[in-house]
């Protein structure tokens, strides 16, 4: 583990990582030197895993990285698959944040390989997000900028040709050796203070994980595990659709709510559905969709697979009352295939 300030003599008989490497000294001093001690603010995007490994236990990793560094560290809430890590200070704490985060991504690999057949050993990679405005700037004109970053660092750096889902970002990816990523990571700084973002900048935010719900005694449970947890927000959604007529016949209006206006303003909603778990709600050839469409009174879309990406969404558009029961459907139908696996 990291247990050494960055700069300043040691003061123990076991140097870390960091302090013990000749090139990460060496940019330190130029850094220092150069003046580029200004305020930044660096995205990175990660896996749950990796978040989990920069939490550490009780959160013990995460708080000595914010001690040592003196770097602003916050990690975005949600249960999503990815996380967005906001490393905000000094150019220098930022470097310091960096590194503590390589080498712990470098140890986590070690201790991986231990249990592994694999005989090389596979690069640190880290994903950053930056607005896309800035991106010609670190590609440069035909690619020179990447490539001279590429030579001079020994890293590999590719920035995404697409932007983040719903946002202005896009990720960089960089992979090597914990130094190669320092040193990488510096001059990427460099290019991003000399370049600012043009316009305003949408930020990334990651998608909350779709998990199927189950509805029971009136109550409504989303699977985690092999576990079902309540979910009130779900359980008046499921009372709502439960006081519709779900067979409505085609042509007719589904009757409204007591209370309500006869005809409520058409409204949109989305919804995130696994790749592997989409096929049960269109059916063969549509069917199911089909019926779903029929018995809730929504339009339902279901848009085209994206490479890279493993979900699917859904767009359903009606009354309240007609997308709560379309939801509580396409939920009912993704408990039964779930339930029908086994994961219960």
């Amino acid at each position: 583990m990291l247990s050494m300030p960055f700069s300043g003599e040691t003061t123990s008989s076991e140097e870390s990582l960091w302090s013990s490497s000749p090139a990460c000294r060496e940019m330190e001093s130029k850094v220092s030197e150069g003046g580029l001690n200004v305020t930044l603010t660096i995205r990175l995007l990660m896996h749950g895993k990796e978040v989990g490994s920069i939490i550490g236990k009780k959160g013990e990793t995460v708080k000595k990285m914010r001690e040592e560094s003196g770097a602003r560290i916050n990690i975005s809430e949600g249960n999503c698959p990815e996380r967005i890590v906001t490393i905000t200070g000094p150019t220098d704490a930022i470097f310091k944040a960096f590194a503590m985060i390589a080498y712990k991504f470098e140890e986590d690999i070690t201790n991986s390989m231990s249990n592994s057949t694999a005989t090389s050993k596979p690069p640190v990679t880290l994903r950053l997000v930056v607005p896309a405005s800035q991106c010609g700037s670190l590609i440069g004109k035909g690619g020179s900028k990447i490539k001279e970053i590429r030579e001079s660092t020994g890293a590999q750096v590719q920035v995404a040709g697409d932007m983040l889902p719903n946002s202005t970002e896009r990720a960089v990816t960089i992979s090597g050796t914990p130094d190669a990523i320092i040193q990488c990571v510096k001059q990427i700084c460099v290019v991003m203070l000399e370049s600012p973002p043009k316009g305003a900048t949408i930020p990334y935010r990651p998608k909350p994980a779709s998990t199927p719900v189950i509805f029971a005694g009136g109550q409504a449970y989303t699977i985690q595990g092999q576990y079902a947890i309540p979910h009130p927000d779900l359980t008046k959604l499921h009372q709502l659709a439960m006081q519709q007529t779900p067979f409505t016949p085609l042509g007719q209006t589904t009757p409204a709510f007591p209370g309500l206006d006869a005809s409520p303003p058409a409204s949109t909603h989305e919804l995130t559905i696994p790749n592997d778990l989409i096929g049960c709600i269109i059916g063969r050839q549509g069917t199911k969709i089909n019926e779903i469409r029929q018995m809730s009174g929504a339009q339902i879309k279901i848009a085209n697979a994206t490479e890279g990406s493993s979900e699917r969404q859904i767009t359903i558009t009606g009354t309240p009352a007609n997308i709560s029961l379309a939801q509580y459907l396409i939920n009912a139908r993704l408990t039964s295939e779930v339930t029908g696996m086994g994961a219960l």
